[in-house]
């Protein structure tokens, strides 16, 4: 429990228990369970904030790590055009490499055609006739 839900902290008397009738206990109580639901909330809101300023650096920093990414893809590509045009012409090599990357792009993007159009329509197809069944098993169209 945190520290503003002791009576003390919410601004209410410091009774004994024994003191106090029934009455005055649940007149107690109902007083402070809003305070109580509010310094809750507070809080709650709080670390959510803290979790999301966190969350936002680490997704900073992945994009940070794809363009580095990027950018050593880039330079792997020089590199092993300039390997090829030791033993080829430069323009030959650099052709090569850019065919091969072209190559790679084509078949990376049929390839993620085919399994956004196994996943459309996006919705649920088995639940959807697994409900139709039911409703005709109910109204005694089906055994």
């Amino acid at each position: 429990m945190s520290s503003t839900s002791r009576p003390e902290a919410l601004g209410q008397p410091v009774t004994h228990p024994q003191d106090d009738s029934l009455g005055t206990l649940v007149s107690q109580l109902s007083s402070q369970i809003p305070e109580l639901i509010r310094s809750e909330i507070r809080l709650a809101q709080a670390e959510i904030a803290e979790k999301g300023k966190r969350a936002g650096i680490g997704v900073g920093a992945f994009g940070a790590a794809g363009v580095l990414a990027l950018f050593g893809f880039g330079l792997l590509l020089a590199t092993v055009v300039l390997v090829l045009s030791l033993f080829l012409a430069a323009w030959l090599a650099a052709l090569i490499v850019t065919v091969v990357v072209f190559a790679a792009a084509g078949y990376a993007a049929l390839f993620g055609k085919n399994k956004v159009s196994e996943a459309t329509p996006p919705k649920p197809e088995m639940a959807i006739e697994s409900v139709k069944e039911d409703v005709a098993t109910v109204k005694g169209q089906r055994s």
